[in-house]
């Protein structure tokens, strides 16, 4: 039971944001309005997916210290269900955009940045796919992988914050505050991220187990 207990957590927690996010009452908002709730989705991708490329780029370096195939194949399925999260971030993101903005995808320094870190990370893929000597692509994507991470913070979290952009709390412009997202909408949002997250890294074991099986085969 002690193995699974996060596991059930977390399922419980995304059950519990699903529900509450559609039935509990929301801040009645300008230009926001019910869209709000896709706060309790939107924003849970990002975390999850940051989550998974930050311990890609652990066993990434685990990797390179140990040699050990094993942290190679965590990082990348780690990367794998990450785009996952990372495709889904964004297409909500374009949803919401669409509605308060005025179209999906807006010329914003976040987007944009959002943009490039994805084609980063499928790039990494890419690379893995064009080596065909394991441990050369496992070295060479390892290091790849530990340097994208710090590049995708800077895209996503700093660049924003040195100009104008559209997202709360980057350019000026505020994050949610007591008046955006008050308690009702936190006791929903927080369990929300913590059960993606963990949902997230339960995919990924699966993916990681299923692979060690293929290669003993």
């Amino acid at each position: 039971m002690r193995a699974y207990w996060w596991k059930i957590l977390g399922a419980v927690l995304i059950g519990y944001s699903l529900i509450a996010g559609f039935l509990v009452s929301v801040p009645k908002l300008p230009i926001l309005h019910e869209t709000i709730r896709n706060t309790y989705f939107h924003i849970p991708m990002w975390f999850a997916m940051i989550l998974l490329y930050f311990i890609s780029v652990v066993y990434s370096i685990k990797y390179l210290s140990s040699n050990d195939q094993k942290h190679d194949l965590m990082a990348v399925e780690c990367v794998n269900v990450g785009i996952i999260f990372c495709a889904f971030g964004l297409m909500t993101g374009m949803l919401w955009a669409n509605v308060t903005w005025g179209e999906p995808w807006p010329n914003d320094p976040k987007l944009n940045g959002s943009a490039i870190a994805t084609l980063m990370y499928l790039a990494y893929l890419v690379l893995r796919n064009a080596l065909d000597e394991e441990q050369k692509r496992a070295k060479i994507s390892a290091i790849y992988n530990i340097f994208a991470f710090p590049v995708m913070v800077v895209l996503l979290f700093i660049l924003p914050r040195l100009t104008d952009s559209l997202h709360p709390g980057n350019g000026g412009n505020p994050a949610f505050s007591n008046l955006d997202m008050d308690g009702t909408m936190r006791a929903v949002f927080y369990p929300a991220v913590v059960g993606w997250m963990l949902i997230g890294v339960w995919i990924m074991s699966l993916r990681f187990r299923y692979r060690l099986l293929e290669n003993e085969e």
